[in-house]
């Protein structure tokens, strides 16, 4: 792991320095509980659930963020997680569930079985914990450490890159999407100056450490570490996974050295550091939070789909043609016909000696070679294609059995709002991709206002309407439940929330 940056250390002198102390209404408390399942193998760091409980007056609210890959459907967490949790808090601590936010960080490690007794236990911790804070709000800049996975090919559709298949040819690419580099910032500060939580908000899937390194919370883990290690004070860091659903750690796909996710990390919760500085949290006490249930049309479209990726397949069976060579036959081939174009098969010498002599055998035998080579690289290209078109299939398949299962053309979703001070918050729980979060940033016109994905649910991807109808048929497309006409629904309904904040 590269060692911290000046700018690092500057900042956490600074942040740790004193200030007069102020009155504040807004109090908080946080705590955090290791949740890593131990018997699933072995572990490359923690994993954990952090708990910020935040009151003033009669409003009580709570940020949970847990390193597991969504809160319900997929992974560990069951889908009666929410529930269980929200259910405890009020009975036990009185807590509305209204004023309770999950937000999994998306990672791909194994959580315990008994997480939801855990986070109750987190929660419950810090509420007996609650002390006078300060409240700041603010935004980073990172944009060193994610890319957009979605290419955008020269014949108008997209295709995903993903470990699970192979890359498109270079030669076929035009283009690829956005990302985001903000960091959303909530700084909360004892009233000595000493800092207690920071929440910060990020776009980006964690799944930068392959599943041979063991379990791991991937780069927010180690972004998290250099924040609380600089802010000392036994203050933790909160990680809130944004729009990530299109966007992965950079050089996700590098082959020539391992994957490793510290490096990326670090240089995130550098940035964070590096922005807390121009942050000064004062005595603003207010706190919102709240939900509502938001309606969206199920995906209609999924039969017409399957089918036309099923017709494409069939296409493409019919297009592979037999060659005479195999891979051990094509490997060298190919390898003379880039070394040497002009002669390939053998040295100049033999082909001005045959020519000479008035024959043409090499030369033949090179055309007849170049073509079976050409046969061969588009059978790989079909096979890769074939790839891709297999595991989308199944994923309409399966979410097509979801919708038709349901009974119902609509799907409820809950979308929250939480607002601290300044920072103002809207959540959703899907993966939204992140033109979604660009659109209501923008539109919103706050800069301390920001969107999160993964919370309080999961209902898998969340494309945009243009990605929703993208005829390559990548995983976001795909791992889908709503129709298109989602994104502008939930996109009217988030800045709706922001302004009631």
């Amino acid at each position: 792991m590269p060692s911290l940056s000046t700018a690092v250390l500057i900042g956490a002198f600074l942040l740790l320095g004193t200030r007069p102390l102020l009155a504040s209404d807004l109090r908080a408390g946080v705590a955090k509980v290791d949740i890593t399942d131990v018997n699933a193998g072995p572990v490359n760091d923690p994993l954990y659930a952090k708990a910020l409980v935040l009151k003033n007056g009669g409003t009580t609210a709570v940020l949970i963020t847990v390193d597991a890959v969504a809160i319900g459907e997929i992974g560990r967490i069951g889908n009666g997680f929410l529930g269980t949790v929200r259910g405890q808090l009020q009975k036990e601590l009185g807590i509305a569930p209204e004023g309770v936010l999950v937000n999994a960080s998306h990672c791909h490690g194994i959580v315990r079985a008994d997480t939801a007794q855990l986070v109750v236990q987190a929660v419950k911790e810090a509420y007996a914990k609650l002390v006078p804070v300060l409240a700041g709000a603010g935004s980073g800049h990172e944009d060193r450490v994610s890319e957009n996975r979605r290419l955008k090919l020269k014949d108008g559709t997209t295709v995903d890159m993903r470990r699970a298949y192979s890359m498109p040819r270079d030669e076929h690419v035009a283009g690829v999407g956005p990302i985001d580099p903000q960091i959303g910032l909530l700084r909360l500060d004892r009233l000595d100056g000493k800092p207690l939580a920071v929440l910060y908000n990020f776009a980006c899937h964690p799944i930068m450490n392959p599943p041979g390194k063991g379990n791991s919370a991937d780069y927010p883990a180690f972004a998290s570490k250099v924040i609380e290690d600089s802010l000392g004070s036994g203050a933790l860091a909160f990680f809130v996974q944004g729009c990530g659903g299109d966007i992965n750690p950079v050089r996700y796909k590098e082959i020539n050295r391992p994957p490793d996710a510290a490096p990326l990390g670090t240089m995130l919760g550098g940035s964070v550091v590096e922005a807390l500085r121009e942050i000064q949290p004062a005595a603003d006490g207010v706190l919102k939070v709240g939900n509502q249930t938001l309606s969206l049309p199920r995906g209609a479209d999924f039969e017409q789909r399957i089918a036309r990726i099923e017709a494409l397949q069939a296409t493409l069976l019919r297009s592979l043609k037999p060659t005479n060579i195999n891979f051990k036959t094509f490997v060298p081939l190919l390898i003379g016909q880039k070394l040497s174009p002009e002669f390939p098969s053998h040295y100049s010498q033999s082909y001005f000696h045959d020519r000479a002599q008035g024959r043409t055998d090499l030369e033949r035998l090179d055309a007849d070679n170049k073509a079976q080579v050409e046969a061969y690289l588009a059978n790989i290209q079909i096979m890769e294609q074939l790839t891709r078109l297999s595991a989308n299939l199944a994923l309409l398949k399966k979410h097509l059995a979801q919708n038709q299962a349901a009974g119902s053309p609509t799907l409820d979703v809950e979308v929250a709002g939480l607002r601290v001070g300044d920072f103002k918050l809207v959540t959703f729980p899907g993966e939204l991709t992140v033109e979604v979060g660009l659109n209501i940033k923008k539109a919103a016109g706050d800069s301390r206002a920001f969107v999160a994905g993964y919370t309080n649910g999961y209902i898998y991807y969340a494309a945009t309407a243009e990605q929703r109808n993208n005829p390559g048929y990548a995983q976001e497309d795909c791992d889908v439940l709503v129709a298109p006409e989602w994104q502008q629904k939930f996109e009217e309904k988030a800045l709706q929330v922001l302004k009631g904040l």
